[in-house]
């Protein structure tokens, strides 16, 4: 049996692990690479194997960077089978949709300004090569075994990411290996715990708060300060936010508030046509998330609901203070740019950042401190308050991960940590070592080994 790693290997994006056994080919996750550019760049690579030869695709989650080249591989000949709960089938749909949709927007607009160094900008792949991957998927039911193959079953169990997300337990070769997929926290805001792994050989787990304890802070107090500072200074308060789940947490927090009375009344906005989407899966797959549906019904009344640029544009220029949440959670491209343009050169502007920021990402520079930043080909100055409010991350922290492991009855053969970046990865590692002493590495991108 051998395994490749063609993404995730050394930073938390392009997800893309490879199995092969007995002539049977199968890739965990089919992420986008997003980032720094020598990543992005990695996006426009081929695979290192025909996707001809590719089997089955079993998708952990509906993230991007878990999900995202979905259209590349069948755009360059995969004809196989996409396994993945229903939740995330509906949640890739948007994501993909999305994805596609904000690629053209940006290459015509880079068009049209020549800004590209290209002589025409093109998006990595259409809505049309988007909408040719959803034949492929089929529905996989929690802790139902999937036979691949006379000699090869997959499960997938609760992950408590997102929802939909779960871990992905292969049995081949008489051997069990368990892909992690992104795990999610034991007191998430909507989402169920994760469930740990009983038995293993090997464990790839992933990696991403490896070196990093989540503060033990209340983010529903953290926002009620943050708003309240800023609606008194007559500023606007901008939520970038992941699409899935995380909008759907700060919806049900900025509730729960205003509920209390903690918040004033002004407008409370959510400006992304596919995070007001997801609030249908959420709506139709209640056995996934914690939310009532007198509670959800709730929520959501209290939100404008904006899906029309139009709207977006009316938004962006009445000056009256007010919360917004839009995304992309990274403020990689999506609405969030259009607030940021105006609003990001305002003292009395306060940006909220909620969720893991990879390097590179306009999210992670403001978070470092920059000064400006480049949106659609223009610097503009950061005079913005940027804030952080940790607590809300969706990843599993170090004690997390650790405490994921320890319901194993038998010590696995090996343990490698992807999805993380190399120190917090190597930092795992050594943790990993020092409570269990298993045998744990952190595998390169392209390396590939043998079990």
């Amino acid at each position: 049996m051998k395994i490749k790693f063609l993404g995730g290997a050394g930073t938390v994006t392009g997800s893309k692990t490879l199995v092969e056994s007995n002539g049977i080919r199968i890739l965990i996750d089919c992420g986008q690479f997003q980032g720094i550019k020598p990543l992005r760049e990695l996006n426009w690579e081929p695979l290192p194997i025909l996707p001809s030869s590719i089997d089955f695709v079993l998708l952990t989650h509906g993230h991007l960077d878990h999900c995202g080249w979905l259209p590349r591989l069948v755009n360059q000949g995969f004809n196989g089978k996409i396994y993945c709960t229903s939740p995330t089938k509906d949640v890739a749909k948007l994501i993909l949709l999305d994805s596609a949709k904000i690629q053209e927007e940006e290459a015509n607009k880079a068009n049209e300004g020549h800004y590209s160094k290209h002589e025409i900008a093109e998006p990595l792949y259409t809505v049309d090569q988007a909408e040719k991957v959803f034949p492929f998927f089929r529905i996989v039911k929690p802790k139902e075994v999937i036979s691949l193959d006379p000699e090869i079953t997959a499960t997938f169990t609760n992950a408590g990411h997102i929802i939909g997300a779960c871990t992905v337990e292969l049995k081949l070769e008489n051997k069990t290996l368990v892909f992690s997929g992104d795990i999610g926290r034991d007191d998430d805001v909507l989402m169920f715990p994760p469930e740990k792994p009983e038995k293993a050989n090997y464990i790839f787990l992933e990696s991403t708060y490896g070196n990093r304890i989540h503060p033990e802070t209340d983010a529903k107090a953290e926002l009620e300060m943050y708003i309240n500072n800023t609606i008194r200074k007559g500023g606007t308060v901008i939520l970038p936010s992941f699409a899935v789940e995380r909008a759907q947490t700060v919806m049900y927090l900025l509730w729960q508030l205003k509920e209390e009375d903690k918040i004033p009344n002004v407008p409370y906005i959510i400006d992304t046509p596919m995070g007001i989407s997801v609030l249908d899966i959420f709506s139709n797959n209640r056995i996934w998330h914690k939310l009532h549906e007198e509670e959800f019904t709730s929520m959501c009344n209290m939100f404008s609901m904006i899906s029309d640029y139009q709207e977006t544009i009316e938004t962006i220029y009445n000056k009256q203070p007010k919360i917004v949440i839009a995304a992309s959670g990274m403020i990689t491209g999506g609405r969030v740019l259009s607030y940021l343009e105006t609003y990001i050169g305002l003292p009395e502007t306060t940006v909220i950042i909620i969720g893991y920021q990879a390097e590179g990402t306009r999210g992670r520079k403001l978070l470092e401190g920059a000064k400006e930043i480049k949106i659609h080909g223009k610097y503009y100055p950061v005079l913005a308050n940027i804030l952080e409010i940790e607590s809300l991350s969706a990843h599993a922290d170090q004690n997390g991960l650790l405490n994921w492991l320890s319901a194993l009855t038998t010590k696995p053969k090996k343990v490698f940590l992807v999805h993380g970046e190399n120190q917090p990865a190597d930092e795992l590692r050594i943790k990993i070592n020092e409570k269990y002493g298993w045998d744990c590495s952190v595998p390169l991108m392209g390396q590939e080994i043998e079990l």
